[in-house]
């Protein structure tokens, strides 16, 4: 009670951007840079840069994970762990009533998303805002501009591939480190580790995997909710690259392998969600703010929807603990250690060239972006780029808050439903 009273401020500037934040987890970076950095002050640009760069070297929801560091950085475990559920309940929760009344709600409603047209260009607008911030940080010698230029052009033709962001990384702070005149090593005394989240993590990860096919063998009545915490809690675990990547695998797990004859017979109760059900939500997420993850409570609701209420609202329970849980448990335990590694002379030297290649995927993401919106007619075309440059101005020569911005953009599609 203590920790939540000395941090009411921060916890409802959570809760605000949890409920502003569009556009993944592009677009919630800016967004962070602006309530976080420049608003509120409660990590420098050089810190988020760093919880960015390590975050994309986990797997998990990125996003999630830097907002959870800057909870960690304010108040320890507790408070990180507050962040992380006020962060991730509303977009979760938005999400799991879908699967209730998606049934209810015709593809003619869902074109009420023309309020989000701009949502968008918005995203890029905050996206270029940050990556200017970062770069002012990150690029200041000749090789810092080479890795940048290699990052951003091989993460604009490799975005949908999950392995080229911690792959660009590595070899951004192999390159920088290939030169030893810089910053001499001081003698350190050992760091004890704490391991216990990464037993925690280990064994959960091998208990759902047991107790996921023991239930499927002798068809426990809990086999479906035993089924779907072991699928979700296995994506969390394994997914790099955001929700650009665990959509597919969703699908293909859903979806896609459900199909299968030789599957059905050899489990035929095996959960499975209809194609037009899965893009429902698949499309429904990218119109609510908050983590794209929170997908993962809709497809557990939907795929309990037959087995009455109780069942559904505890499949989107579900859900949304299995893709979470691994993001936490793996970035609270790892970022001690990386923060211990970042006094080593070695390490510090490789953060030069992963910072360049965090702002080269910043550039080649918010290209990536706009290629969706540039094939309209001019009219729309000269509309987005007025909302980027609109959106980059009011963060750079104005002190308003992030959600007021998110409003003023959404109030720009309302005449266009």
């Amino acid at each position: 009670m203590t920790v939540l009273l000395r941090h009411i401020a921060f916890l409802k500037a959570v809760f605000l951007h949890s409920i502003s934040a569009f556009g993944g987890p592009q677009g919630h970076l800016g967004m962070m840079m602006k309530t976080f950095v420049k608003d509120r002050g409660d990590v420098s640009e050089e810190e988020l840069m760093d919880y960015n760069a390590f975050c994309q070297l986990l797997p998990g929801a990125s996003s999630t994970q830097i907002l959870t560091l800057i909870g960690y950085k304010r108040g320890g475990v507790v408070l990180a762990m507050l962040t992380l559920v006020i962060w991730t309940l509303p977009a979760c929760i938005l999400m799991g009533a879908f699967s209730f009344f998606i049934a209810y709600i015709n593809q003619r409603t869902l074109k009420t998303v023309e309020l989000f047209r701009f949502v968008a260009p918005m995203t890029v607008g905050f996206l270029a805002y940050a990556a200017q911030k970062a770069f002012k940080i990150s690029i200041n010698n000749t090789i810092t501009r080479v890795i940048l230029a290699i990052s951003a052009v091989a993460t604009y033709l490799l975005f949908k591939t999950p392995w080229i962001f911690p792959i660009l990384i590595v070899l951004g702070g192999f390159v920088t480190n290939l030169s030893s005149r810089r910053i001499p090593q001081k003698e350190l005394p050992p760091k004890k580790i704490k391991w216990g989240n990464i037993w925690l993590f280990a064994i959960i990860f091998l208990l759902a995997g047991a107790g996921s096919e023991l239930s499927r063998k002798n068809n426990w009545p809990s086999r479906p909710l035993l089924n779907l915490f072991e699928n979700t809690y296995r994506f969390g675990s394994l997914v790099f690259g955001g929700g650009q990547v665990l959509i597919p695998m969703m699908y293909e797990q859903f979806v896609a392998r459900p199909e299968s004859q030789k599957l059905i017979h050899r489990n035929p109760n095996i959960i499975r969600i209809s194609k037009e059900d899965f893009y429902s939500g698949a499309g429904m997420v990218r119109a609510i703010p908050g983590p794209v993850f929170s997908v993962a409570s809709f497809m557990g609701g939907i795929a309990m929807k037959d087995r009455g209420m109780a069942v559904q609202i505890l499949g989107c329970f579900i859900g949304t603990t299995g893709v979470f849980l691994p993001s936490a448990l793996l970035v609270l335990f790892f970022f001690p250690i990386w923060h211990n590694l970042k006094k080593y002379a070695a390490v510090y030297r490789a953060l030069e060239g992963i910072n360049a290649v965090v702002v080269g995927i910043m550039i080649a993401a918010a290209f990536y972006m706009m290629k969706d919106f540039s094939t309209v007619n001019w009219g729309d075309l000269l509309l987005n780029a007025g909302v980027i440059a609109g959106t980059w101005c009011l963060l750079s020569f104005t002190r308003l808050p992030s959600p007021v911005i998110v409003l003023f953009c959404l109030l720009l599609g309302w005449p266009f439903m």
